[in-house]
This record gives C-alpha cells, sequence and structure tokens, in this order.
C-alpha cells in the first residue's frame, strides 16, 4: 500500500487554502490545495464547504480532489477561489487491495480514485468511459503511465458504447486484482460480467453512500442486507460481497428514505 505525505487523526478536521484549480472538464475540476494527506488510494475525506455542508471525495492525490458539480456543496466548491478555504477530515475507510497487475475501470469523475494507483504503475491497463470526449477525465495523465483504453457514449473517441465493450478483447488472467469506480449503474454491469467468469472475488468496486459521520457511528451509509458500512468497511468493497445486495438498484436519501438508481 503505498501512502504520500504527513500523517493525521482521522478525527481532526484540517482547514486547508486552496492553492490552484483546474477545470478538467466541462463539469469537473480538481481543488488543489496546500497541505498533502497521507493515505491510501481508494480512500476519502469529508469536506466541508464553510455554511453549506459536508461531503465525502475521493482524493486524487495527496493534495487535490477532483470533483464534479452535482448538488449544493459541490455548486458552492465550484463557486470558490484560489485563497479561500475548506475543512478536510480524514482519511477514512479503506484502500484498494494491494496488486501488481491491476486492471482499473472508470467512468466519468470515478477516475478520481484510480489515478494515484496508474501513477504508482500498478494499472497496467485503464478502461476510461465517459459519455462523450469532452467529459473523459485525466486523458493526458492516463496514457502517459498506463495502456489507456477508451469508450464513449455517444463514439466521440475509442469505441462507441459503455466501457465494458471494451471487454471483448481483455484477458481477465493477465490482472491480480481489477478495481472499478464510477456511476453505480455502469459499475453493475461490470459486476454482472466479471461475476459471469467468476473473478467477482478479486474485483474490487468503491461505493458512494450518503455520510453524516464518515466514521462508522451513524448507520446512515449502511448496505442492505449484510449491514456493510461503505465509510468504515469500505467504501472499496469486493464484488462478492456486492452480487446479492442493493448495489445497482437503490440508495437512500438522508432521511433513509430508498432512491432508486
Amino acid at each position: 500500500m503505498t501512502l504520500w505525505g504527513a500523517p493525521m487523526g482521522d478525527q481532526v478536521p484540517r482547514t486547508v487554502t486552496i492553492t490552484g484549480i483546474r477545470q478538467e472538464t466541462p463539469t469537473i475540476r480538481s481543488f488543489s490545495f496546500d497541505s498533502p494527506f497521507e493515505f491510501a488510494a481508494g480512500q476519502f475525506v469529508m469536506v466541508w464547504v464553510p455554511g453549506v455542508d459536508e461531503v465525502p471525495m475521493a482524493l486524487s492525490s495527496a493534495n487535490s480532489i477532483t470533483v464534479q458539480k452535482v448538488g449544493d456543496a459541490t455548486t458552492a466548491l465550484f463557486s470558490l477561489n484560489t485563497s479561500d478555504r475548506i475543512g478536510i477530515r480524514g482519511p477514512f475507510g479503506n484502500g484498494f487491495f494491494q496488486g501488481e497487475k491491476m486492471l482499473a475501470i472508470a467512468g466519468g469523475v470515478g477516475a478520481a480514485p484510480l489515478l494515484p494507483l496508474a501513477r504508482g504503475d500498478r494499472a497496467m491497463t485503464f478502461l476510461l468511459g465517459a459519455r462523450t470526449e469532452t467529459e473523459l477525465l485525466f486523458v493526458d495523465q492516463l496514457d502517459e503511465c498506463t495502456d489507456l483504453q477508451i469508450a464513449t457514449d455517444d463514439g466521440s473517441l475509442g469505441v462507441q458504447g459503455f466501457v465494458t465493450a471494451l471487454f471483448d478483447d481483455l484477458n481477465f488472467g493477465a490482472y491480480d486484482r481489477i478495481v472499478v469506480c464510477g456511476p453505480e449503474l455502469m459499475m453493475r454491469a461490470v459486476l454482472g460480467k466479471v461475476a459471469e467468469i467468476g473473478i467477482e472475488h478479486r474485483t474490487e468496486f468503491t461505493l458512494h453512500r450518503y455520510m453524516k459521520c464518515g466514521v462508522g457511528l451513524c448507520g446512515s451509509c449502511c448496505i442492505d442486507p449484510s449491514g456493510l458500512r461503505v465509510c468504515r468497511d469500505g467504501p472499496v468493497i469486493s464484488g462478492d460481497l456486492l452480487i446479492k445486495s442493493e448495489f445497482g438498484q437503490y440508495m437512500r436519501d438522508a432521511s433513509g428514505r430508498k432512491q432508486k438508481i
């Protein structure tokens, strides 16, 4: 497991100053800050936007988060400028299992937690998908350090179709681990494919759920029916534990009500 930066206590929030903002795609930005965090690829942090909310986000490097504008907190984050300050608590959860020959599969902003694996020369092959060419994330960076293969829904770059369209030419036996992050319906499709060939136990998925505490106390991110806590037992969870779960079907909102995915 590769670690970066200086250690910190899980429960101690840290105020950081935004030092750079990079427009990655029309809807995604990377925010770098002045203080690096010690983390394992796949872990997450709770990001506090003052006066708005605290939400879980993946670290795309020791001192950056990569964010898609989708709700109140991310909209507020997009309104900030360099020299503005945010709070960061963590990192929390588990990272990806150690592997030397990894296949990484990402859709949209799901490439963010997988980027450190590619930079660390752990991802032999990287399958990257998005709705259209302009929404593909980290193409130049990934192309430099891994065998990058691309799929877009509209065919504007790479193979036309979902990222699973790239599976036909893969030798899954060449990889000791498969790591996946992206929209949950896409990840569920990947789970179905790897289950067909019996390698779901070697495949890890990064889940996103509503969280209040981030440390396993409140239970707001528990998965049916196992009760696994995404914040504490995840966010990286093995595919064999997700086969008969809510994964890809529904998740719960802040009040605990089911919302269909």
